[in-house]
């Protein structure tokens, strides 16, 4: 299992890998060389046009006609090739962000229970009769599927964030044309052929890969009637607006600085491993990175001693090898954001127990890597506490009672997850009601399954993925009335 060699991606649209409009492409780097890998088609206006047009003439047509069980069987077909494909799509993916390919595998394998879930879910989209006060009107609801759904997803997860959306999107009943980050479109194109492969009609499933114009044109589009988009809360704002304006429905995934709050009662062999997975295993560059570690002080020196010697001990490397812990940053912005939040905190009062430092790896000179950090913090003011890092970066603070902790926990913007460690049920049920998160994790972390619903409270976003909820979002109400007596009755006679 090697790097891969040089390759040119063009957008996928209408069943077939077209180029730009313009033939212009940009490079994406790999992240564990330094070196760029591959190009992409860069998407202009009239390529967004292009893949809309398409998406919609397959919702109107083949796909639009199709039975929901029909559908649902193509859908879930989808999820078995993805998972058939699993190795070179996660090798594709290590490629792009420097995740570890154990893990880049693994979403792409579960992403065949994603397709098959919501597959299944397509034939059971049910309306419901009201009961009028009128015997004689028979009124009854439809749901259906919205059009043309635009999806704009996020390097970190690439397939797994692309296949939550598409998931409930198709099996609604409607087509997407799906921007990846200009990071991670590779395996955007690849899944896509897999789409029709699976006898998914060519047109519901587009890829147009560019930058930030690619999808404000998407957004823009007339013909595109929802938005789902997974990444930055400042994004997410302006996405959420633009949408807004064209008074069409969005779902935003966004950001977080999730709370792993230790008690002293807890199993400090399982919090040990939970807090460390929470913010290490993807090198922090997931939305759901445990980044801030509460524990109680009774076992604050104990556990932050071992949070550090493991810290200290993660191995480094290339993420394509499987004796490696950690892979590189992702991009060069977020290697010198994250170098940049570790000075800050420092300045601002942190200690720096742990890592905080950029470091080169025999063989990869110019590899972005960036040292597993923990950071003591006792000044619930610094920065470190309120900002996001998106980095393998954990700030470690003591409390001393369950007032405090819920207090400190919820003082931020954020509110997307929140772990918790203890062996006290009454506790713990009692803090998954006072954390203002949408999901809770107690003792665990980062547990997700396709049929339990996720996603923010606060800035960390709106909607829900997965589960029933999610698909419910990709659907529109009708209500249809139908008068069943014989005689009119009408407005402008006078009764008795």
């Amino acid at each position: 299992m090697g790097h891969l060699d040089h390759k040119v991606y063009g957008n996928f649209v209408g069943g077939a890998e077209v180029a730009a409009t313009s033939g212009e492409t940009f490079p994406s780097i790999n992240p564990t060389t330094g070196e760029q890998w591959c190009d992409f088609a860069l998407s202009s206006d009239a390529d967004v046009n292009r893949a809309v047009r398409d998406a919609h003439a397959a919702f109107v047509g083949p796909w639009g006609r199709m039975s929901p069980t029909e559908r649902g069987k193509r859908v879930a077909k989808w999820g078995e090739l993805i998972a058939a494909n699993a190795d070179r799509i996660a090798t594709i993916e290590s490629t792009q962000n420097g995740k570890l390919f154990t893990e880049m595998k693994l979403q792409a394998t579960i992403s065949e229970d994603w397709l098959r879930y919501y597959g299944g879910l397509a034939d059971k989209i049910e309306g419901s009769v009201i009961p009028l006060a009128r015997q004689s009107v028979f009124n009854y609801t439809l749901r259906e599927p919205i059009g043309v759904v635009a999806v704009i997803t996020a390097w970190n997860s690439p397939t797994f964030l692309n296949i939550m959306a598409a998931a409930p999107a198709l099996a609604a009943g409607n087509a997407i044309v799906l921007k990846p980050s200009e990071i991670t479109s590779a395996s955007a194109v690849e899944i896509a052929r897999l789409a029709v492969e699976a006898g998914i009609p060519e047109g519901v499933v587009n890829i147009v890969t560019g930058l930030r114009e690619a999808g404000e044109a998407l957004i823009d589009h007339p013909l595109v009637r929802k938005v789902s988009f997974v990444g930055s809360v400042a994004a997410g704002r302006e996405i959420g607006a633009r949408a807004g304006r064209r008074l069409i429905t969005s779902t935003l995934e966004l950001g977080g600085k999730s709370p792993n709050i230790v008690f002293g009662d807890a199993d400090l062999d399982l919090a040990e491993i939970g807090v460390l997975a929470g913010i290490f295993a993807a090198a922090g560059q997931t939305c759901v990175a445990g980044s801030r570690a509460y524990i109680h002080a009774s076992v604050y020196d104990e556990l932050l001693s071992r949070l550090v010697s493991r810290a200290q001990a993660i191995k480094l490397g290339d993420p394509l090898k499987s004796d490696t812990q950690m892979g590189p940053v992702a991009t060069r912005a977020q290697w010198d954001k994250d170098e940049r939040m570790v000075a800050q905190a420092v300045d601002s009062g942190a200690e720096l127990l742990a890592g905080g430092r950029k470091t080169q790896l025999d063989g990869f000179p110019n590899g972005q890597f960036f040292e597993p950090t923990v950071l003591g913090v006792s000044d619930r003011a610094n920065p470190i506490l309120k900002d996001e890092v998106f980095g393998p970066v954990l700030a470690v603070s003591r409390f001393e009672n369950d007032e405090e902790v819920v207090d400190l926990a919820n003082d931020t913007e954020f509110g997307l997850a929140a772990g918790v460690w203890t062996r006290d049920l009454r506790r713990a049920h009692s803090m998954a009601r006072a954390l203002q998160a949408g999901t809770i994790w107690i003792n665990t972390y980062r547990a997700m399954a396709f049929n339990s619903p996720f996603g923010g409270y606060k800035s960390s976003g709106t909607g829900r993925n997965n589960g029933i909820e999610a698909i419910n979002q990709y659907l529109q109400t009708k209500s249809v009335w139908c008068e069943l007596a014989s005689e009119a009755q009408d407005p402008f006679v006078l009764r008795a």
